[in-house]
This record gives C-alpha cells, sequence and structure tokens, in this order.
C-alpha cells in the first residue's frame, strides 16, 4: 500500500493521518468523515512557490478553490501567500468570509450572473477571467455603472487535448469554455476588449485538461500562447503582462498513475515561457498557474464504516459502507479509481476481493470494483484514500443523506472545520405552502 504525506500504520496496527489514529478519529467526530493532512497540503503550497521562485519569473499560484472549498483551506491559502480561484457567488463567499484578501481572488467561469459580478466587483477582486462575448459586455457596462475599471484575463482555448479523462479536458477546440485561437474569435475578443474603456486587459488565460502526467502538453500550449501574443503585439500593439496556464497537475490515485514532482512541471512551463517570449523579442511575462486537485487531492482520505455484506458465490462480495456517492461521486461521473484499507486492521492480509458498495438507492453507487481485503466485518472502518479534491465540492444529500464532518489533522492535533451536516440542516431550506397545511376534507 502507498502512503501520502503523513500517513502510516501505527503500533496498534490503525491508520495514522497527521499523527492521529483514525479509530479516534471516527470515535470522536463519526463517519463517514473526510480527513486532510495539513503538512501535506502546506507541503505542496510550498513546492509550489519556492519552483517558481527558482525561475525567477514573476508569478502568482492561485489554489483552485472548486477542488475543495471551506474556510479553513483558504486560510491556510492565504497564509501560505497563494492567490485564490473562484467560480461562483459561494465560493467567493466563502473567501471572504475566511478573510482571504480580496486582491488576491480571480474570478472564473463561463456564466458568471449579473449578481456574482455586482459582488466581485464591490469587493474589489483582483482580476476576472473573462470566458465569452456576452461576460465582456456586461463587465463592462457593470464596471462603468460602479465607476470602476477592472484587471480581466480572457480565456482561450489553444486547441490542446490532454491526456485525460473527456468530461476533464478542457482545451480542446470544441469546448464550452473559452475564446477559441484556431477560429478566431480569441484574436477577435482582445480587439473588442481593449476598446472597452473599463476594462484593462492583462494577457490570457489557458487551461488544457486535469490529471495530467506530463509536461508536453503544458509546453505545447505555451507554444500557442507565445504565437498568439506576438501575434497580437505585430498586429495590434498589445502586449500581454501576464499569462495564465491554469492547473491539471496530476497526482497519484492508484498504482499505475504516474505524475511528475511539482518542480518538473513548473520547470518545463516556465523554461518554455522564457524561450518562446525571449526568441522574439518580448518582455518575459508574469506567469499564473492554478492548481488544486494536486494541493489537496492526496492530503484527503475518507473514512467509512462497515455494515452489511452480500456475498453472490460464484460472482461477487460486495460490502456495504455508511457512505457513497453523496460524498463521492467521482466513480460515477468518471469512473475513478481509488485504494483503500481497512484502517483498523491495517496490518493484516489480505483474504478476499470484494467491491465497496455506497448506501444511496442506486445500482451505480460503487466506490470501488475488486478490491483486496482482510475478511471486513461489520463495523471495521474502511479508509479511502486520495479524497481531498472533488469529493467534499461535489457532495450532495441525495437521499435526504447528511454531508459528512471535515477535520485537518497536524502534528496529533485534529481540529474540526466542518461539522457534519444535522437532520434540521437537511429540512432547514424546506417550506410547506399554506395552502397544504389546510385539513382535507374527507369526501362521504
Amino acid at each position: 500500500m502507498y502512503f501520502h504525506g503523513t500517513s502510516k500504520i501505527n503500533v496498534k496496527g490503525h491508520l495514522e493521518i497527521g499523527g492521529c489514529d483514525v479509530a479516534d478519529l471516527a470515535e470522536q467526530f463519526g463517519t463517514p468523515l473526510y480527513i486532510v493532512d495539513e503538512a501535506l497540503v502546506r507541503q505542496r503550497a510550498r513546492e509550489y512557490v519556492e519552483s517558481f521562485r527558482a525561475s525567477g519569473l514573476k508569478f502568482q499560484v492561485a489554489y483552485a478553490s472548486k477542488a475543495f472549498s471551506v474556510m479553513a483551506m483558504c486560510a491556510i491559502a492565504e497564509q501560505e501567500d497563494l492567490s485564490l480561484d473562484v467560480v461562483s457567488d459561494g465560493e467567493l463567499y466563502t473567501a471572504m468570509k475566511a478573510g482571504f484578501p480580496a486582491q488576491r481572488i480571480h474570478f472564473h467561469g463561463n456564466n458568471k450572473t449579473p449578481d456574482e459580478i455586482n459582488m466581485a466587483l464591490d469587493a474589489n477582486i483582483g482580476c476576472f477571467v473573462v470566458d465569452n462575448f456576452n461576460e465582456l459586455q456586461l463587465l463592462n457596462a457593470l464596471a462603468g455603472d460602479k465607476g470602476k475599471k477592472v484587471k480581466i484575463l480572457l480565456r482561450i482555448t489553444p486547441g490542446v487535448e490532454a491526456h485525460t479523462h473527456e468530461y476533464i479536458s478542457t482545451g480542446q477546440t470544441d469546448s464550452k469554455f473559452g475564446f477559441d485561437l484556431g477560429n478566431g474569435s480569441a484574436y477577435t475578443a482582445i480587439k473588442e476588449a481593449d476598446g472597452l474603456p473599463n476594462l484593462e486587459l492583462l494577457g490570457v488565460h489557458s487551461h488544457i485538461g486535469s490529471q495530467i502526467f506530463e509536461v508536453e502538453g503544458f509546453q505545447m500550449a505555451v507554444d500557442k500562447v507565445a504565437g498568439f501574443a506576438v501575434k497580437v503585439r505585430d498586429e495590434l500593439g498589445i502586449m500581454f503582462s501576464v499569462i495564465n496556464l491554469g492547473g491539471g497537475f496530476g497526482i497519484r490515485y492508484i498504482e499505475g498513475d504516474t505524475p511528475l514532482p511539482i518542480s518538473q512541471y513548473v520547470k518545463a512551463i516556465t523554461d518554455s515561457i522564457k524561450t518562446n517570449f525571449s526568441n522574439a523579442g518580448y518582455t518575459l511575462p508574469e506567469i499564473w498557474v492554478e492548481p488544486g486537485r494536486s494541493m489537496v487531492g492526496d492530503a484527503g482520505t475518507t473514512l467509512y464504516t462497515v455494515g452489511t455484506s452480500k456475498d453472490i458465490p460464484g460472482v461477487r462480495k460486495y460490502i456495504a459502507v455508511d457512505g457513497g456517492m453523496t460524498d463521492n461521486p467521482r466513480p460515477a461521473l468518471y469512473e475513478s479509481k481509488y485504494e483503500a484499507i481497512l484502517a483498523n486492521r491495517a496490518n493484516e492480509a489480505a483474504e478476499e476481493t470484494v467491491s465497496v458498495a455506497g448506501k444511496c438507492c442506486e445500482s451505480g453507487d460503487m466506490l470501488i470494483w475488486d478490491l483486496e481485503l482482510p475478511k471486513a466485518k461489520t463495523g471495521d472502518l474502511l479508509a479511502v484514500f486520495c479524497t481531498g479534491a472533488y469529493n467534499y465540492a461535489m457532495a450532495s444529500n441525495y437521499n435526504r443523506i447528511r454531508r459528512p464532518a471535515v477535520v485537518f489533522v497536524k502534528d496529533g492535533q485534529a481540529d474540526l472545520a466542518v461539522k457534519r451536516e444535522s437532520l434540521d440542516n437537511i429540512i432547514g431550506n424546506d417550506v410547506i405552502p399554506a395552502r397544504m397545511k389546510q385539513a382535507s376534507t374527507v369526501q362521504q
């Protein structure tokens, strides 16, 4: 078994994360439970910052909060000198309530509403990443109404298809995101943005996909973006001061996943920037990136309690846990793969192959197929690794199941970051219309 960060097996034969025995965490906080290895999150943040600092280029490392947005994570991002990406009023509100500096917030999204834009304008955020022509005009008008001039990047699709799942590949031509380089819409958008009085164009944004294990896609994207920057300079006299290359840096979920060290991704990007822009006589731009998954993904572990089992002779054995697609929809969405162990019997040898089912009323609610485990018993604890990104963020109340609690662990201390939802939380926004409260009349 591969252990990430501070995870290890302790003298009791239990999984331990951040110096905390997960059996103790289960007793204190209940299950399902999201456990975040704080030391590993901070290590990842520092690896990005230190790698870019070594390049000598100006830079911003912006944590993509869509991966995992809670106030505690925003606080860590602020403490580690990161910027922050948000894509909704909810993520913006979370950041502001956490005290995150507004000037280091970048607002993304392909369909920002007027209310969201106004909220961001009132907060004086640092930059909008503009996705389409409608937004260009709307943002300019709303900024003008407030007497403000706001900084923007234009999101472009460079036509680079990363080696990743089709649903999380975003840099190709056929994408819902951004202005396309190939059909000329990006060039037109540059001209339009430059003529709008309430917008200050800093440069462009490019994101080619997610869970990427090689550098060639990033290098190809830099080549295309740099070529576009030179064309815009030479033909329109417009210079880019910022190039944002997005995120997509992969992590290890299972054996066979081969992510590169963060420093290797960063060096490939920065070397390519230096080569392309220097050769064109172009002032080196400031480089922004947006790691999300690679900042928090392998720092997260979800802890479950094993409940029932079902053995179909000659076919399959199922074990069921007290969570499932409500706290981790990624296997159902993307056929995502995970590794797991019995956290309270971590030293015991595997005896059988089981498939881990969730408790939702859906046959597709499966977390892991064909997992080798000791013979699981009711009450055992199952720890599923690498659930820090897009698990809590995508969690739902399907079947009116309550979302789990989140704890951050470090140096033997466990701190509650998100309370477990209560049954009252589940019905908290429900309203019975007055006409439905009237006593029914029994027909005679």
